[in-house]
């Protein structure tokens, strides 16, 4: 019962997080950026702000991937790139994901042959944080984006120098 109850309201909490890092009207009018292409869906991401100086100690990793049938022994990831596009005449950028949709994986031989679904997505592309700006990207349909924010500690620390030993 306990274990139940944990379960809920961890879920109850991470989905809160979740809507409210979207739950925040456009910083930008997304018109302005261009129409998916045929056979592309635009998905937009919209992190809060909360100084520059905070902001500047922080950075978004995006991922873009699919949920596919996968056994549970090997490692799996999507093939494809995400490109930086230029908004001509607005000064932001957009990003596009190419990918014909393969999954590469190891090959390890696995006893069990069990099956599990699983977000398998590309490499991450890493960004500078900018809670005034959203961050528009189009991919192929059936793919979704996923992201993580990082933040680093405001302090920096100084390296120890290795000193030449006298021969």
């Amino acid at each position: 019962m306990k274990k139940v109850f944990f379960v809920s309201f961890l879920f109850l909490f991470t989905g809160i997080q979740f809507m409210q890092a979207q739950n925040i009207h456009s910083k930008v009018d997304t018109k302005i950026f261009p129409e998916p292409k045929k056979g592309f869906t635009q998905f937009v991401i919209e992190v809060p702000f909360s100084s520059m100086e905070e902001d500047a100690n922080k950075k978004i990793e995006i991922f873009v991937g699919k949920y596919q049938e996968v056994d549970t022994c090997n490692r799996h990831s999507l093939m494809g790139e995400l490109q930086t596009k230029d908004l001509q005449g607005w000064g932001y950028n957009y990003y596009e994901f190419q990918s014909k949709g393969d999954v590469v994986g190891t090959l390890m031989g696995c006893g069990d042959n069990q099956k599990v679904s699983k977000f398998i997505s590309s490499q991450g592309l890493l960004l500078n944080y900018n809670g005034r700006m959203p961050i528009v990207i189009y991919v192929p349909e059936g793919m979704v984006v996923h992201y993580k924010i990082y933040k680093a500690e405001p302090q920096t620390y100084q390296a120890l120098q290795v000193l030449p030993t006298k021969k």
